[in-house]
Formats: C-alpha cells, sequence, structure tokens
C-alpha cells in the first residue's frame, strides 16, 4: 500500500473543496472497496477524504410513497428499514443477498454503486487489463473468463459489474442524487453506469470530486411487487454468476408494467428493455415468462467457459418473473 495523507470532512462543501486540492485525493466512506484496491496496489490514492462525518446517513419516506437513502446510509440499515422491506423488496432482498453481515454494517449505499469490478485480472497488477492501465489489453478474453460479461463488453473489457444493489435499484427506477462543484444533479439509475466501449476506465458519469449524496426511491405501480433472485456458486459470501431484479405490475392477470435488470451478465447491471416490451400488455403465465427470458438474453454471446451464462440468465429470469408474476 502506497504513502497517502487523510482529512475528514464536516460539510459537503469542504469535501468537494479537499478533493480539488490534490488530483490524487479520492473519497472514502465504509472502506470496505477501497481499501482492498489500496491494498493490492490497483488504486494508489495520495489523499483519502473521509466523508463519514457529513450528515447524510437519513432514510426518509417520502409523501408519495417512496423512500430516499442518504448516501452514507450502511446497507445493513436499508435492508432492515420497514418502508424499504414493504416498499421496494428487490432492494432489500439485494441487500441481504452481498457481502456478509460484517461487511453490510460498514458499507454505504453510494459506494456500493461505486464499486469496481472484482475481475481478477484488474485486481492482479501483472495482468494485462485495460480498465487499470489503458492500452494494457484485456487478458481475459482469451484467458479464465467463467465469470465474466456475456453482453455489453468490447474488445477493451469483458469484466462484470459488482453490485447486487445496483441492478435492484435499475427495477425500481431509482435516481442518484448528486453533488458537484457546479451544483447538484439528479442521474437516473439507468444513465448512471457507462459501457467500456473504447474507454474502460470510465465507469460512471460522474465528474471529478463529484459526491452521492442520496438514491431516492419512487413510488411506482410496480414497486412493492418485485423480487431479486441471486444465482452464485456458493450461498455466503460471493458475487453473482447471474442475477435477476424483476418488478411487475399485473391487473386481471395482465402485465400493465415491467422492470427488468440482471447482474453478473454485464460490465454494468443490466437492464433488459427487450425483456420488458415482451411482458407488459400479455398474459402473467409461463409462455409469456420464457418468451422474456428469450428476449432478454437475445444478442448475448460467451467466451468460451461462460457461455453457460445465457442458459442460467434465462432460466433464473422465468424463475424471478414467476415469483412477481404468479396469482394472488
Amino acid at each position: 500500500m502506497n504513502a497517502f495523507r487523510y482529512a475528514q470532512a464536516h460539510d459537503a462543501a469542504s469535501a468537494l473543496a479537499t478533493m480539488a486540492s490534490d488530483p490524487g485525493a479520492a473519497y472514502i466512506a465504509g472502506g470496505t472497496n477501497v481499501v482492498d484496491l489500496m491494498k493490492d496496489d490497483v488504486v494508489r490514492p495520495t489523499l483519502l477524504v473521509d466523508i463519514t462525518r457529513l450528515p447524510m446517513r437519513g432514510i426518509d419516506t417520502l409523501p408519495d410513497g417512496g423512500v430516499r437513502l442518504g448516501a452514507l446510509a450502511t446497507m445493513s440499515e436499508v435492508a432492515d428499514h420497514a418502508a424499504v422491506a414493504a416498499r421496494f423488496p428487490a432492494v432489500a432482498q439485494s441487500l441481504l443477498l452481498s457481502a456478509s453481515p460484517q461487511l453490510r454494517n460498514m458499507a454505504t449505499i453510494g459506494g456500493n454503486v461505486m464499486q469496481r469490478t472484482r475481475c481478477a485480472y484488474f485486481r492482479d497488477v501483472s495482468q494485462a487489463c485495460n480498465k487499470r492501465v489503458p492500452g494494457s489489453g484485456c487478458a481475459a478474453i482469451s484467458g479464465v473468463n467463467r465469470q465474466h460479461a456475456v453482453v455489453g463488453g468490447s474488445k477493451q473489457c469483458i469484466c462484470t459489474h459488482p453490485s447486487d444493489l445496483a441492478v435492484a435499484l435499475l427495477s425500481a427506477d431509482a435516481i442518484v442524487h448528486v453533488r458537484g462543484r457546479s451544483g447538484d444533479r439528479a442521474i437516473p439509475i439507468d444513465r448512471f453506469h457507462v459501457l467500456p466501449g473504447t474507454t474502460p476506465q470510465r465507469e460512471t458519469v460522474l465528474e471529478r470530486g463529484d459526491l452521492i449524496t442520496a438514491v431516492e426511491l419512487p413510488a411506482t405501480a410496480s414497486a412493492r411487487t418485485s423480487f431479486y433472485l441471486k444465482v452464485r456458486d456458493r450461498a455466503s459470501y460471493e458475487f453473482a454468476l447471474v442475477s435477476v431484479a424483476a418488478s411487475l405490475d399485473v391487473r386481471a392477470g395482465t402485465v400493465r408494467a415491467a422492470r427488468l435488470a440482471l447482474g453478473g451478465v454485464a460490465p454494468i447491471p443490466w437492464r433488459s428493455h427487450d425483456g420488458e416490451r415482451a411482458l407488459v400488455g400479455k398474459p402473467a403465465n409461463a409462455g409469456t415468462f420464457a418468451a422474456a427470458a428469450q428476449a432478454a438474453t437475445r444478442g448475448m454471446r460467451g467466451y468460451g467457459q461462460n457461455d453457460f451464462k445465457i442458459a442460467l440468465a434465462q432460466r433464473a429470469i422465468v424463475r424471478a418473473l414467476s415469483q412477481v408474476g404468479a396469482p394472488s
């Protein structure tokens, strides 16, 4: 681990100013991701700006039935919140299926959606990785790629995004609230992360020094009927091979609204608009769910060791949809 300086911010303005003072500065809150990367020598910040004293830990219910999550609220606090569990069950489920209880007690909501890939080549500084060192190559494409993307990747990068929560947030139409040097802005979660393309080192639309202040969960017709399914190699403390967040608004046996998001298959949390279109206006039955699974995985391709993910995703989609679309 490299030597670094430490500063504690007491308000958003001081956090932004301190970040601006050093081009090598980075924010730290729970530290469950950035400290690991520092230990592996993947990132080498010259200054860590501690934001844990900022007043951004609240979880507030909104008049319209939504919920606003402070960026510094922990995963455990959000998962255990009664309004989140009742109004956005997929969000609560995704958090409870993430990491370990000890990590959930430390890790924050803002940090979770910002976490870096768990690709072994990214985390091994002896290996070629365009995300870590642009232009160095992607060792995963011809290497051990069982865990890697089957959609959304590029010749530069086929990593997968590690967050369970971010997948569930897609199904909830979440909004990320950000404060930067130019003021406050609200970013829909489906525009927050960016595909690798030719610049895999850029992972979100955030600008240098931007600070996530909250994540808003707006009330929607399908939000209360949602489910998060995570398929992994083992039942404890493991990242998803494939995950599905499904939300359906079913009335009189017909799907009126749908949200379908996948994890473990792409460099970003992956929303399937094709899968959603295959659901809306159709009867909520096994045939519709199977057709949606086919539509959602159309165009996916593996790299040898991860070919199985496509069929696995189809089965997981059907299972998740059956959970939320079954007649009550």
